[in-house]
């Protein structure tokens, strides 16, 4: 038996006053084992409870989610089984982005593509082990390219300034998630928040995603200080944001239930074309979900 070193998800979700479109894609979620299936990584950052496909599929039912992008999280490390299989038996309605080092064969990338995976994800914050090694980060962007794959980039607020021109000049497509993790408290005006939305402005590459808004929150539950900028940064770009529960919520503060997090869309996103375009059409196109193979 393994000891968590965190909480699980709220488990008693409740159902959301808003009732998501048909189709509506959860671009930012995880699977956790069950780790005697799939294995944790020795060096992994935490130890989460499992929090399996079952729950995953009962969490979905519930809040009237149709599709995923099950984004694999540090703790599987470059063990990308548990997305690989839960695509595999999701009728197609599973997407997912990857972990994977330099290490990675040209095969075996395809093998990814073929099973579902259309990005990968490389973490720069700190508590979840700091910035990736240059040489490697380059590697993988030149290998993902001729696949269509984005990089699906995780940042500390403070950070964004610093890589902001490394960002611009990418060849790929890149997602930031967590709306870069700014603090409400900051305000609309702080830096991070600032340099997101000039990215946004001036580089098509750009997506977004507003998901994490117990992150972003200064003032807790039910998060609705994370409001306005997710607002601004729907109305910035809407064919370039996404939305995301991030359940189960690994390392927060403070657990949100995943049905008040429903219920934030219609404050961020109240006219009926642009929740059409952030839960819907932007991540169908983004991870090829209506694409034929």
């Amino acid at each position: 038996m393994l000891t968590p070193t965190i909480p699980g998800p709220d488990p008693n979700t409740r159902t959301p006053r808003f009732k998501l479109p048909p189709l509506a894609c959860d671009a930012h979620c995880h699977i956790f084992g069950p780790h005697a299936k799939y294995p944790y990584a020795p060096d992994r950052p935490y130890t989460p409870p499992d929090a399996g496909l079952d729950d995953f599929r009962a969490l979905h039912a519930r809040l009237g989610v149709g599709r995923a992008v099950i984004v694999n999280a540090s703790v599987h490390g470059t063990d990308n089984r548990v997305a690989l299989d839960a695509i595999a038996v999701s009728n197609g309605a599973y997407r997912a982005v990857a972990n994977i080092d330099d290490g990675i064969s040209e095969r075996d990338l395809r093998a990814l593509h073929d099973g579902g995976f259309r990005g990968c994800r490389f973490n720069f914050v700190r508590h979840l082990g700091g910035v990736p090694d240059k040489r490697v980060f380059e590697r993988v962007v030149a290998m993902i390219a001729p696949l269509g794959w984005h990089l699906d980039l995780h940042f500390d607020a403070i950070d964004l300034p610093v890589y902001a021109e490394m960002l611009a000049k990418l060849p790929v497509r890149y997602t930031i998630d967590h709306m870069g993790r700014v603090k409400a408290a900051d305000g609309l005006d702080q830096l991070p928040f600032r340099t997101l939305i000039d990215l946004m402005q001036r580089d098509e590459k750009c997506w977004v995603k507003v998901c994490g808004s117990e992150r972003v929150s200064s003032a807790g539950p039910p998060f609705t200080d994370s409001v306005p900028f997710a607002r601004r940064i729907v109305e910035t770009a809407p064919d370039r944001v996404i939305w995301g529960t991030d359940w189960p919520h690994p390392n927060v503060k403070a657990m949100p239930n995943d049905g008040d997090l429903v219920d934030l869309i219609p404050l961020f996103a109240p006219e009926a074309e642009l929740q059409q375009k952030i839960l819907v059409s932007n991540p169908a196109k983004l991870f090829e979900f209506d694409r034929q193979e």
